[in-house]
């Protein structure tokens, strides 16, 4: 077996049920009423333990991101696959946690899990003998321990039936080797948010609630969610990118189309940023692609 740890972490029946409802859900947000850190690695499996008295591990994903977010934006971010039917469902049930009334302003830890699956009644695993009653939060097992290697063992006897791939892949000696994650459109967002420092690429803007993650190159064509196709901008910036007002150099010049100022006899605002260098993320792996730059100036941008 392979050698690694993973996550067997609290939730409520709820926030459970809801999700097993929902067919090929990609992700979820394994939300926190209050932040707290999180510091497993990337690709680390993450298991769904109940609120007692239901003692049963019924179903896990893959640690993607974590981060902080406004409720409302959370809401924005996940939409359902936070757990909830709506915004206000939401806002009442992290109020029920903290034990005082929040506001959608008021900020949750976001953990992104990828890939979730949820088991049936009847393939419910019961929690392993050491497992604390004052456990709130969850407990991290080793697959080099026997209890941790028992326990994965069950996980893997109803993965077939799951139609998951949960299991890490690579050599059973060495260092752990774990899946790589694949983002959903959520993921996206939150990990394209952090990797700018929330920050417009372009204007600098700080304002989240006007900042949004761009495809460089459309999903449609690429057919997955990557950091890498991503940047930050602000919403009306988005907008013209799209359209191919704007665009980016492949060296990280922006560029302002004259057409802007042909069909709409305005966009000093945009000029005045022509010939910028766009601020890249600071960690080079999750800077846009060449490729996508050059794809999206040669082919999209407005002469």
């Amino acid at each position: 077996m392979d050698i690694f740890r993973y996550n067997v972490a609290v939730t409520d029946f709820q926030w459970f049920s809801l999700l097993a409802e929902q067919p090929g859900i990609d992700e979820v947000n394994f939300w926190q009423p209050s932040p707290s850190s999180i510091r497993d690695p990337v690709g680390t499996p993450w298991l769904f333990k109940l609120h007692s008295p239901k003692h049963f591990i019924v179903g896990g994903g893959i640690f993607v991101h974590y981060t902080k977010l406004p409720i409302g934006m959370a809401w924005e971010a996940f939409g359902i696959k936070n757990g909830v039917k709506s915004q206000t469902e939401m806002l009442s049930r992290v109020s029920k946690y903290r034990k005082s009334i929040v506001r959608d302003t008021d900020e949750i830890g976001c953990i992104v899990l990828s890939d979730p699956f949820f088991l049936d009644r009847e393939e419910w695993i019961p929690i392993p003998n050491d497992w604390k009653s004052n456990i709130v939060k969850g407990k991290h097992y080793d697959t080099r321990e026997q209890i941790g290697s028992d326990l994965w063992l069950q996980v893997v006897a109803r993965k077939a039936i799951a139609s998951v791939s949960l299991l890490p892949q690579g050599p059973s000696v060495g260092k752990p080797i774990l899946v790589t994650p694949r983002l959903g459109q959520g993921g996206f967002r939150t990990e394209v948010t952090d990797a700018y420092d929330r920050r417009c690429a372009i204007s600098g803007e700080r304002t989240l609630p006007v900042l949004e993650a761009a495809h460089i190159r459309p999903f449609s064509d690429v057919g997955s969610h990557d950091v890498r196709n991503g940047l930050l901008l602000r919403s009306d910036i988005h907008k013209l990118f799209d359209r191919g007002y704007v665009s980016i150099q492949p060296d990280g010049i922006f560029r302002v189309s004259q057409s802007l100022r042909a069909d709409f006899q305005n966009g000093k605002v945009y000029y005045d940023m022509d010939g910028k260098a766009i601020r890249f993320p600071s960690d080079a792996s999750k800077q846009p692609l060449t490729a996508h730059l050059d794809w999206h100036f040669s082919t999209q941008f407005r002469e």
